[in-house]
């Protein structure tokens, strides 16, 4: 049963200087009892900067070192600001630079998964685009099948929101270096679940405030564990009050649904080795 936890689900303490980097591996490790971590890119970087400038080695490595401390495995890095498509080909290279750039601190962080964005917000879908997409992620998954790690998308904003076109995305990357952060439920307009379309890509799972608060979640994991799901399950809630007490429900009740799905394993956190 490995439970996770995102760093997005602490951007109200972050933006409020509450919360930094190294505050929320510990609030992970000592307070939740947690032995994985999300990273996220906001984190540790400027955010006054549109393109999120990736932090400096010195930086990178201080932070693998209280990792290393905490005794924390690193199950996903979530990176924004390096998505893969923009209509102006000049941004494209800029933010394909910041994705190498970024791969290479998930390198050093020893990232298990890491997850790139198609795009950010809405884009209209051309072959262009499509062909673009594929051929970036075939890039970024032979790097990352080369030091052990996958990457890939979420469907996460714009047109990832469509399970049928990603789908299609991984059927065209084909590449055992690649995998997508499936969030439970997130779908925009759909006319059947993704998450049976996508199981077999899935290389890793965020859970938010709704899918924890809904016992369907249960038969999803289930269905994905039985495709052979291994990796981590990770709580993305974004709770605008009281977080810490927020987010100690909310993984409460992840381990809730992974106990009725059947996961086995020991129990993470609060009580649990």
């Amino acid at each position: 049963m490995n439970v996770s936890i995102g760093g997005f689900s602490f951007y109200q303490l972050l933006s409020s200087g509450e919360m930094d980097i190294y505050g929320y591996l510990e609030t992970a490790r000592h307070r939740f009892g947690l032995k994985s971590v999300d990273l996220w890119n906001g984190f540790f970087t400027d955010r006054s900067n549109p393109y999120y400038p990736v932090a400096d080695d010195g930086d990178l490595r201080k932070i693998k070192r209280s990792l290393d401390e905490k005794q924390l495995t690193v199950a996903n890095f979530a990176i924004d600001r390096a998505h893969l498509w923009d209509p102006d080909p000049g941004i494209r290279e800029i933010l394909h630079k910041n994705a190498l750039d970024y791969l290479r601190a998930a390198e050093l962080l020893g990232a298990r998964t890491v997850r790139i964005d198609t795009s950010r917000g809405p884009v209209e879908p051309s072959e262009e685009q499509f062909e673009y997409t594929v051929m970036r992620y075939k890039e970024y998954a032979q790097r990352a099948a080369d030091f052990g790690y996958t990457i890939g998308p979420e469907n996460h904003t714009g047109i990832s929101l469509d399970p049928h076109w990603m789908k299609r995305l991984a059927e065209a990357v084909d590449h055992p270096g690649y995998g997508v952060l499936l969030h439970i439920g997130r779908w925009q307009d759909a006319e059947e679940p993704g998450e049976p379309l996508l199981a077999p890509w899935v290389n890793h799972v965020h859970l938010d405030a709704a899918r924890l608060s809904s016992e369907t979640t249960a038969d999803i994991m289930r269905m994905l564990m039985d495709q052979g799901y291994q990796g981590d399950w990770a709580v993305e809630y974004n709770a605008q009050s009281h977080p810490y007490i927020e987010l100690e429900w909310a993984l409460a009740s992840a381990k809730r649904l992974l106990a009725k799905a059947g996961a086995a394993g020991p129990e993470q956190g609060n009580g649990g080795q």
